[in-house]
């Protein structure tokens, strides 16, 4: 694609540019199945973190497992969607990518369950 091409393509304004962020929201929401379970479990998250007395630090900490976890898993589903698109056959290359890309995740996620009962587990 030619660069005169791609500046065309590109959106124009603010408008624009959330469109096509909620255009690719969507398609995560459809087509992965694993982010619409992490999105569930933070709205479950940051609703009990209202509803019990945290402070102003511990819920900034729990907002920045939140996001950080759901970002990863977009950056992990991109990269997925990526490599199937270089390389549609069966690779061991690939899935060793892969499977690196979704440790990453799984770290994320293990560090904020770990976060999660230390702010949590005192108030029960």
């Amino acid at each position: 694609m030619e660069f005169s091409t791609q500046l065309k393509n590109r959106p124009k304004n603010l408008k624009q540019s959330l469109r096509a962020a909620g255009r690719g929201f969507g398609q995560v929401l459809i087509q992965e199945p694993a982010f619409k379970y992490m999105l569930l479990v933070a709205v479950l998250v940051s609703m009990t973190m209202f509803y019990f007395p945290t402070s102003r630090t511990e819920k900034a900490v729990l907002l920045t497992m939140i996001f950080t976890v759901l970002g990863l898993e977009l950056i992990n589903s991109v990269f997925e969607r990526f490599l199937n698109f270089l390389q549609p056959e069966d690779d061991k290359r690939v899935r060793k990518i892969k499977d690196v890309m979704s440790a990453i995740v799984l770290l994320a996620v293990l560090g904020s369950i770990i976060i999660g009962l230390i702010v949590f587990l005192p108030h029960f």
